[in-house]
């Protein structure tokens, strides 16, 4: 099984050298480190790591700020590290969208459940993403489907079934999808 590869963001270098060496330890590749959160959004976005590893309290743009965006633009899962555990913290990383929240000091060990459980998460949250994606298209192309039919119905005199059939034989003689004659039948109309 290949590496997870880990982008490491933390304004402080010697924090920064000990998480890197600790994932290294664990067998995971970092491949980019940050120093601030506009950076880690950056090197996120060219290099699309597995996860992300970010400490909160960063200049320009802090953790959570970086973990909405990462989130949002679907670029990676990503994982808060704070020496900070107050509820106001924990309730704007939940809404940022982070995978998991460790507050520091942690122990080595801490790190992978919350990196594999963040990735598997995410994984799942962009599948269900895709097949809402696909639900929706697909309803879209039954409305546009059944507008057709009732175009055809009305102008043409036809029963449903064979107004459905004719759609059919015209995507299969066209080469077009269903939705493409949908809409064809539905510009047509409009054009009258």
């Amino acid at each position: 099984m290949a590496k997870l590869r880990v982008l490491v963001a933390d304004d402080d270098p010697i924090i920064r050298l000990d998480l890197k060496q600790m994932l290294q330890n664990l067998d995971y590749e970092v491949v980019a480190e940050a120093g601030d959160g506009q950076e880690a959004v950056d090197l996120a976005t060219s290099l699309r790591p597995d996860i992300c590893v970010l400490d909160i309290k960063m200049p320009i743009k802090d953790g959570i700020t970086a973990v909405s965006e990462l989130v949002q633009g679907q670029i990676a899962p990503a994982i808060l590290l704070t020496a900070y555990s107050d509820r106001e913290l924990i309730d704007r990383a939940k809404e940022a969208g982070a995978f998991a929240y460790l507050v520091k000091p942690f122990k080595p060990n801490d790190l992978p459940p919350a990196i594999e459980v963040a990735v598997s998460r995410y994984q799942q949250n962009k599948d269900l993403a895709g097949q809402i994606e696909n639900l929706n298209e697909r309803l879209e192309t039954r409305k546009l489907v059944e507008k057709a039919k009732s175009v055809l119905i009305e102008k043409q005199g036809l029963s449903e079934s064979e107004a459905y059939r004719r759609m059919q034989q015209s995507s299969m003689n066209t080469r077009k999808s269903m939705k493409e004659v949908a809409e064809a039948i539905l510009l047509t109309e409009t054009l009258q």
